[in-house]
């Protein structure tokens, strides 16, 4: 519920959106930026990494795959705590739990401690993304989501782009640990500004929390997130655990948990409310979403691996390289916003996936002597690919809910969007892995084989692509019930 006597104190609208909102949701931005460029930011320094903490590649990958597990575990609690407590109480708790997460990280002596770091950082960043996406629904009005939302994608699809690129450059002159001593004072000073400036804009609620179903999400989408970052470790022979153990259980457990959120919701007191996948076009988006992010993530840890084992390039490069790409994504994303406004989300989102699809295709032909410019020029084309696409799909998909499932809507749109970077990440290893093997087992120089895994990851993800497509002509926009001329600007819906 809205508390319209602090949302509505501004009478003047910039846009839409009225001042107190504004400097709330940029704040919120601003804050979400800093606690997601952690999810990558340690990719391109696992090769450091491994020396320094004396651990193998399969032991170091968890320091990515654990932040993604705690995150698919936390998320869908989330809909509970934004509706139970206020939005700057969690707020407070999430950039304390982050900020706190960084010092233990940054300190750490050895791999348990920097891993634990990260998993208290994760716990910070799994409740600051349905806040900042629950938040922006409840204040901005429809006609302006889409500018809005266009930031969200900047902070979601740019954040993780850019975090190689970031650590690339710290890493050239600095160690490991300045990775988070750097991100630190940046999380004190969101933390800082928004127990200053943040005011509650919700009222909260009563809502019972079922405990039940809370170990059944977290073995459920915890399962499917360990066994799919345990695949590529399978392939190389190294997972703690085989895959299909955790992948089995994680699905019984997800199941058991959609079958008691279906009984409890009736009585008000499912964990997350699954209502969100009757309504089509949620449905849709959320799938198509899922794809997007599962071509992000697994283009973000295969070109590092490509650019240093293949092409043999270093970590300052290799970040470098990326940069423009991440760039591409962060300029297109308010523009691509405001046409969604203006046009809806088709228009953008079948362009875009042409977009990923031939950017895809393109990769697919990397070897041992592409030059840097065709990585550069396949990596751009995939990012714009994902920006014209991710902005319209999460705006269509949470706008089509009523109000009462907003906070529900974000969580399962966070949730879906993790479990999706893990098997981005899981499917491109595999394939990846395998295809250096098979190239090893010919005889191929170890350098070709590396090559040869690139190609066969990536033309994996250029013939799914392809399906892309087709789901993508089928998306249509949320309809609204409310002319975006009428009504109190603060409170409109979609459905």
């Amino acid at each position: 519920m809205i508390d319209n006597s602090v949302a509505t104190d501004d009478t003047e609208h910039d846009g839409g959106r009225a001042p107190g909102a504004f400097l709330l949701i940029g704040l919120l931005l601003v804050a979400a930026f800093v606690v997601i460029l952690n999810e990558t930011i340690l990719s391109v320094a696992l090769t450091t990494l491994m020396v320094d903490l004396d651990i193998s590649a399969a032991t170091a990958q968890w320091l990515t795959s654990g932040f993604l597990l705690t995150m698919a575990i936390v998320i869908p609690t989330t809909g509970f705590i934004l509706q139970r407590f206020a939005l700057r109480a969690i707020y407070i708790a999430a950039m304390s739990m982050f900020s706190g997460g960084t010092v233990i990280a940054a300190l750490a002596p050895g791999f348990e401690i920097l891993l634990t770091g990260r998993i208290v950082q994760a716990v910070g960043t799994a409740l600051m993304i349905p806040l900042l996406m629950t938040t922006i629904l409840n204040l901005v009005p429809e006609r302006s989501r889409g500018k809005t939302m266009g930031l969200v994608s900047i902070v979601i699809s740019v954040a993780p782009a850019v975090g190689s690129t970031i650590s690339g450059l710290i890493l050239q002159s600095l160690s490991w640990r300045a990775m988070f001593w750097i991100v630190l004072p940046f999380a004190v000073l969101a933390l800082v500004l928004g127990a200053v400036f943040i005011r509650n804009v919700t009222e909260p609620r009563k809502a019972h929390l079922d405990y039940v179903s809370v170990p059944l999400a977290a073995l459920g989408f915890g399962g499917l997130v360990f066994g799919l970052s345990s695949i590529g470790e399978s392939a190389s022979g190294h997972a703690p655990i085989p895959p299909w153990v955790s992948l089995t259980a994680g699905a019984a457990a997800l199941a058991l948990f959609v079958v008691r959120q279906l009984k409890l919701v009736d009585r008000g007191r499912a964990l997350l409310d699954l209502r969100t996948f009757a309504v089509g076009p949620f449905r849709l988006a959320v799938i198509l979403m899922a794809c997007l992010m599962l071509s992000l993530f697994g283009a973000l840890i295969i070109l590092p691996m490509y650019l240093q084992n293949v092409l043999g390039k270093d970590v300052l490069t290799t970040g470098l390289v990326l940069l423009p790409g991440g760039l591409v994504m962060g300029l297109l994303a308010p523009f691509v916003g405001a046409l969604f406004d203006r046009w809806g989300a088709r228009p953008l989102v079948l362009p875009g996936t042409i977009a990923l699809s031939i950017g895809c295709w393109i990769l697919a032909t990397l070897d041992e002597n592409s030059s840097i410019a065709l990585v550069i020029t396949a990596h751009v084309i995939v990012s714009a690919g994902i920006s014209c696409g991710l902005t319209p799909l999460m705006t269509s998909a949470l706008g089509s809910l009523p109000p009462e499932l907003y906070s529900h809507g974000s969580a399962t749109v966070s949730t879906v969007q993790q479990v999706a970077g893990a098997a981005g990440t899981a499917l491109f290893i595999t394939m990846m892995t395998r295809g250096t093997e098979s190239a090893l087992g010919e005889g191929a120089h170890p350098v070709t084989a590396a090559a040869d895994g690139v190609h066969t990851a990536f033309l994996v993800a250029a013939v799914l692509s392809l399906v892309l497509i087709v789901a993508a002509a089928m998306v249509r926009s949320p309809k609204q019930t409310i002319p975006a001329e009428e009504g109190d600007p603060l409170t409109k819906v979609s459905h």
